[in-house]
């Protein structure tokens, strides 16, 4: 069993609370922090994330993406802030970010902005009308905006790491990447990915990883394997 690395977050991308839970008996000491999407909301998502934090220490990333008017996103992130999570992700727009910041006040909650879903390339983004550009330089520049409108950290995939990582603003923010998958596994519905080692070199501070985990025959040597990944980066950077 590998020891703990903060620095996987394992997706709890699963039907309700109760599989969740099986999957983190399942994962035991060897994970220490967990993300619960939006699909999860309606089987538990918030129960499990409440079971995981208060009765067995484990860190929460709540993925809920928030999108809506200023007062309705600072009053769903006060809410949210009550259960003492970690992370919370919003969509990366400055208002946005504004009022969740204003939300979270008071609390250790960790607010991260969405650039661009890993899921897209620029001809989905061509289809709902987003400006011309690069998706590199177009995360960017939102990675940018997010950090001056006071969002802790943002979410980019590892391809778009380095060059965040690179922005002044960015000094002592965190980015997150999701769209991290071992050498050879299925790339899913992502579109923009990198191995964990690879995220990490290039300025990532937490991977995301779902599928290649809970879809193994063995979830937990498959964790074993990602954090041998990461603990690589770390010794080349040494």
């Amino acid at each position: 069993m590998k020891v703990a690395d903060d620095r996987l977050i394992v997706a709890l991308d699963v039907p309700n609370a109760l599989q969740g839970l099986k999957l983190a008996d399942t994962l035991g000491d060897s994970i220490s922090f967990y993300k619960i999407g939006l699909g999860m909301l309606t089987g538990g998502g918030l129960a499990l994330a409440n079971e995981l934090k208060e009765e067995r220490g484990k860190r929460i990333f709540l993925d809920m993406k928030l999108f809506d008017i200023s007062a309705t996103v600072e009053a769903a992130v006060r809410g949210l802030a009550q259960f003492n999570l970690d992370f919370l992700t919003v969509h990366g727009d400055p208002h946005v970010v504004r009022a969740a910041r204003e939300g979270a006040a008071g609390s250790d909650l960790k607010i991260l902005a969405v650039t661009v879903l890993t899921s897209l390339d620029r001809s989905d983004l061509d289809a709902a009308q987003i400006k011309d550009g690069a998706i590199p330089d177009l995360v960017t520049e939102r990675a940018g905006r997010a950090f001056d409108a006071g969002a802790h950290g943002v979410i980019a995939s590892p391809n778009e790491a380095k060059t965040i990582r690179a922005l002044p603003e960015a000094k002592g923010r965190l980015i997150v990447t999701p769209g991290v998958r071992p050498l050879g596994a299925d790339k899913g519905d992502q579109k923009r990915v990198a191995t964990p080692a690879k995220a990490i070199a290039d300025g990532a501070d937490h991977v995301v990883v779902g599928r290649p985990i809970h879809n193994a025959p063995d979830p937990l040597a498959a964790a074993g394997a990602i954090i041998t990944d990461l603990q690589s980066a770390f010794a080349s950077k040494s």
